[in-house]
């Protein structure tokens, strides 16, 4: 059973940066593209970052590119998400998702999900 835990949430001052990882057990991680989402109060849920499964493919929202880097160590078992330069409206709740074939940016493609970590950005 596959497993996905993030961490690396917290309270940041605008314009500050937090790195968030997610930690994948149970199966092959290199077999996996990943990808980050968040969900803000009263919004839908939506894509931030994905990454292929050997790291050298990665796709950005247009709201994070330049300033979000999605990055894994597969000898890790561990998927990256480095914050900078963060906004208020970057506050969410930010989940990580694996899929077993290539990463894009559409959520409901992903078969397993963690449970999310909180990152709130004061102005």
């Amino acid at each position: 059973q596959v497993q996905l835990v993030e961490s690396g949430g917290g309270y940041v001052q605008a314009g500050g940066s937090l790195r968030l990882s997610c930690a994948v057990s149970g199966r092959i991680f290199s077999t996996y593209g990943m990808g980050w989402f968040r969900q803000a109060p009263g919004k839908e849920r939506e894509f931030v970052a994905a990454i292929s499964r050997s790291g050298s493919t990665t796709l950005y929202a247009d709201s994070v590119k330049g300033r979000f880097i999605i990055s894994r160590d597969n000898a890790k078992n561990t998927v990256y998400l480095q914050m900078n330069s963060l906004k208020p409206e970057d506050t969410a709740v930010y989940y990580c998702a694996g899929r077993t074939t290539y990463s894009d940016s559409i959520a409901s493609n992903y078969d397993i999900w963690g449970q999310g970590t909180q990152v709130t950005v004061s102005s």
